[in-house]
């Protein structure tokens, strides 16, 4: 039996936060439901991948720039992570809800990942196309305050721009895990909540990537 493989993502800077354990709840959940797995853990809050910088810049400017050596040196962090996404099945996102948005290490990793001409293309209409292989993307989200729901109290960026973001590059079957009120609830209202999501799940997508 191939085992399911699973790209593990963290975002947060803290060893024992509520979106890490979200996360891990996630993937036993999965692990739990699928058997035989193989997880791939990036660790994007301890360990920070670099920003893209202006060589990347400059190597993504025009075609004729990604032919050189140095575009390719450029992007083999961006390739390295595009094809982490590839060689998975499911993907799982533990992220902390960041001033209404996704924190700056998950940008980061989204910025190398949605490459022009490798990940992505444009339509004959001017629209972008994603050129990966959709795959079930399940994204835990740990929030002090209330987001979502009758009793949203803040706006809400994270949950429509990685909508957008991995549209693009062609996942589109996204699973949303608030665990909400973090800075307001106790040890045991937040085991029962997220208790609550866990179970919650949608466990049944179908894993279509090109590796099977």
């Amino acid at each position: 039996m191939t085992p399911v493989r699973i790209l593990h993502i963290d975002c947060s800077p803290r060893p024992e936060s509520h979106s890490r354990a979200l996360s891990a709840a996630i993937v036993a959940r999965l692990r739990d439901a699928h058997g035989a797995t193989h997880v791939t853990h990036r660790d994007l809050g301890l360990h920070p991948i670099a920003h893209p910088g202006a060589a990347y810049a400059t190597a993504l400017s025009s075609p004729a720039n990604m032919t050189s050596p140095e575009s390719v040196e450029a992007c083999g962090m961006s390739e390295a992570l595009i094809q982490e996404v590839e060689a998975a099945d499911m993907l799982v996102i533990g992220t902390p809800m960041n001033n209404f948005t996704v924190p700056s290490v998950l940008k980061a990793w989204i910025d190398q990942i949605l490459r022009m001409g490798r990940s992505m293309g444009v339509t004959a209409t001017g629209e972008k196309a994603g050129l990966l292989a959709d795959k079930p993307v399940y994204v835990g989200i740990a929030s002090g305050g209330v987001f979502t729901g009758d009793h949203a109290k803040q706006p809400d960026f994270l949950t429509p721009y990685l909508k957008a973001a991995f549209a693009c590059v062609g996942l589109t079957s996204l699973q949303f895990l608030p665990l909400q009120a973090t800075a307001f609830l106790d040890d045991q209202q937040l085991d029962d909540h997220r208790n609550a999501l866990i179970a919650a799940m949608d466990i049944n997508r179908p894993i279509t990537t090109s590796r099977r």
